[in-house]
């Protein structure tokens, strides 16, 4: 056998191994033997021996077997938004949260030029020692007024917020009740807490009832953690149905908002216009200024206490830089506009319904979303969510695969985030590409085995 087809051979076992572990049905393999002892002063291994390396460089060999492009860390030569260039190429692009299209405004940029003139492009320290700059003074003033609360803390990342809150306010002999569906940085958040973490079943209030009721008297303190507009699927919660129960079992309630701001509620002021609950019902807001706002980092509003304690003992905020001036300026203008034209709102909704009644007329899967800014369409596979995303990115159509492990194999999707600019006639090509070519994917025999055919 030549070497070129033993590589083909090869190829095609490690495809056909990962397509059977993607669908569960990988054959169950002996327990590795007992390695021998290693001597006390072993080298270290290369990065590249370690499992999760190895994984990787098996699913991008499966690709590039069935020349599949890498969807991942594409280079954009344009601002995030509703279309973008790649390798001098222009797209629709569904892969941006700039959902009210203020990434790039005009007053925005002047409000991070005149601070990168005044202040330069760092904070240069810890805001505790002598990063303090009067932008994330005025920033944190109107995120409290917009939440109604007495105060908020800005960091720098809206993932160390949420790991840097819980694991302050938390510890060994509490509890957290987190949806099963939450987002990475509270379930690490928890993890580094100490705390006990009992999570329940996506937007199911009798399941969380059910916990606390078996639980919570178990434990001193206790939080519970749920988002406003959850990122994979563009649903919300009943916020009013957990509020009654943060109340009867006397827990805290903190709300991962970053989706939900700009998105939720006819002014786009988050989940509690959206669900008609007074803001104050809520111990902890959470958000972050990489979305609607167009700058990048994390909030906490809340109460005074709460966030003096956070500016005091949250590793995230006194062990880090401050937020860089400029980009505290351009959330605080991004804010602004947002409140002042609540019409970027109303189109965003608008296409949001749009691509959601487009997409279910086609029959595609949009899962529970709302279809205010994000829908999934899911398809239950992830070679199937990779070789869809490489067939509308050939038709200029920038759309990522959500595949295992970020979620569940059967619940591999695309993502589509939709902008208030995105127009009408972008919104419909794309729905009929995607429910055109799936329709081809999905005729005739194993997909797998056709993309290996046009290999051969």
């Amino acid at each position: 056998m030549s070497s070129g087809s033993s590589h083909g051979a090869g190829g095609r076992e490690a495809l056909a191994g990962f397509v059977a572990a993607r669908l569960g049905k990988a054959p169950v393999r002996p327990a590795p033997a007992r390695p021998e002892p290693k001597p006390a002063l072993a080298q270290a291994q290369s990065f590249d021996s370690l499992p999760a390396y190895k994984e990787l460089k098996l699913q991008r060999s499966a690709a590039d077997l069935i020349g599949l492009g890498n969807p991942f860390f594409r280079v954009h030569d344009a601002k995030a938004g509703a279309t973008t260039r790649i390798d001098g190429r222009d797209f629709t692009n569904f892969s941006s949260y700039d959902y009210l299209g203020l990434n790039g405004h005009p007053e925005v940029n002047a409000a991070a030029q005149t601070a990168l003139a005044e202040y330069g492009t760092s904070a240069s320290a810890s805001r505790i020692v002598a990063g303090e700059r009067p932008g994330h003074l005025v920033l944190e003033k109107a995120l409290a007024a917009h939440y109604g609360t007495e105060a908020c803390v800005v960091m720098v990342s809206g993932h160390a917020t949420n790991v840097a809150t819980i694991a302050a306010l938390l510890e060994p002999g509490d509890v957290i009740y987190h949806d099963a569906l939450i987002h990475n940085s509270v379930v690490t958040g928890a993890q580094l807490s100490g705390a006990q973490r009992r999570s329940f079943a996506h937007n199911d209030l009798q399941a969380l009832e059910s916990l606390l009721h078996a639980t919570r008297h178990e434990h001193r303190r206790a939080l519970i953690v749920i988002e406003g507009l959850y990122s994979m699927d563009g649903d919300a919660p009943d916020l009013a149905g957990v509020v009654a129960l943060k109340e009867r079992y006397g827990a805290w309630l903190m709300v991962d908002d970053a989706h939900g701001l700009g998105v939720l509620g006819k002014d786009g002021h988050g989940l509690h216009e959206h669900c008609d609950v007074p803001a104050g019902s809520v111990d902890i807001w959470m958000g972050t200024l990489s979305k609607t706002l167009s700058s990048c980092g994390g909030y906490v509003a809340g109460a005074g206490a709460l966030v003096e304690l956070l500016k005091c003992t949250a590793g995230g905020f006194v062990y880090s830089v401050g937020l860089s001036p400029p980009l505290a300026a351009a959330a605080t203008a991004s804010l602004a506009l947002m409140r002042r034209e609540p019409e970027r709102v109303a189109r965003l909704r608008r296409n949001g319904a749009l691509f959601l009644s487009a997409a279910r007329e086609r029959g595609l899967d949009t899962g529970t979303s709302l279809g205010l800014a994000v829908v999934p369409v899911i398809l239950g596979d992830s070679l199937k969510a990779v070789t869809l995303s490489d067939r509308l990115f050939k038709r200029g159509i920038n759309v990522q695969p959500i595949i295992h492990p970020a979620v569940p194999e059967r619940s591999s999707r695309l993502r589509f985030f939709i902008t208030s600019e995105h127009t009408p006639e972008q919104i419909r090509e794309t729905v009929t590409a995607l429910a055109d070519e799936l329709d081809e994917l999905n005729q005739g025999g194993s997909l797998v085995e056709r993309l290996m055919s046009r290999r051969a």
